[in-house]
């Protein structure tokens, strides 16, 4: 069966993306995963990285059907590496292979992003104190090292970005310098909205998380949990 989303007047909802505390999304948001994935969720020896994979599966559908206006069972995420044919790599929706969805989760945080067009997502914990010389030689150019200085929190937010842009498909982990995001503005907030290149980056921060979500149109979020 074939998922299509309701009607807008231009035919297609914007992107959106979900976020929340792992213990919320598992309180509040409900439904089942498919046999790969919990067989992925079993080899997690610590129950806490357990959850949060299993929260962050659940979000990805529920966020999925309200961006489709169905339940999220009748959804079925798919994830198949290219390279090895095992259960992991960029999910995707068997019932509707014409919306992309990402999903992230970090210790006790758990986020979700589904949309037409190339989505990604990402979410980490930041640490006060310096920031890593490697970590900067390997993800910033020379005018985002600049902009960073010995920022640690601004590390972490040009990381999540990359990493986001990473999971739409455009990056990889041993090219992060290839993009130079220089022009986007360190900023904290509960949701700022900014463009880079015709990519639409959606930003907010959970407590020590920090999390993007990189659209092709603007997003919406919604936050679960308060």
């Amino acid at each position: 069966m074939i998922v299509t989303s309701l009607s807008y007047s231009d035919g297609v909802r914007p992107p959106l993306a979900v976020a929340g505390h792992t213990d919320d999304v598992l309180e509040l948001v409900g439904g089942t995963l498919t046999p790969a994935e919990r067989e992925r969720a079993e080899r997690f020896t610590r129950s806490g990285d357990r959850r949060d994979f299993v929260a962050a599966h659940l979000l990805v559908r529920h966020c999925a059907a309200e961006l489709l206006g169905t339940r999220a069972c009748m959804l079925t995420v798919v994830q198949r590496c290219e390279e090895c044919g095992q259960a992991h790599g960029r999910p995707w929706l068997a019932e509707a292979p014409d919306v992309s969805i990402s999903l992230a989760h970090t210790s006790g945080y758990v986020c979700a992003v589904a949309g037409h067009g190339r989505v990604g997502v990402d979410a980490e914990h930041v640490t006060g104190g310096p920031a890593d010389e490697n970590l900067v030689a390997l993800a910033l150019t020379p005018e985002e090292a600049k902009l960073v200085g010995d920022d640690n929190r601004g590390l972490i937010r040009q990381w999540v970005r990359k990493e986001a842009l990473v999971k739409r498909g455009e990056l990889t982990l041993d090219r992060l310098r290839e993009a130079d995001l220089s022009a986007l503005p360190l900023v904290d907030g509960l949701t700022v909205p900014l463009e880079w290149q015709g990519r639409h980056f959606l930003e907010w921060t959970a407590g020590t998380v920090i999390a993007s979500a990189v659209t092709d149109e603007p997003a919406k979020l919604h936050l679960l949990g308060g």
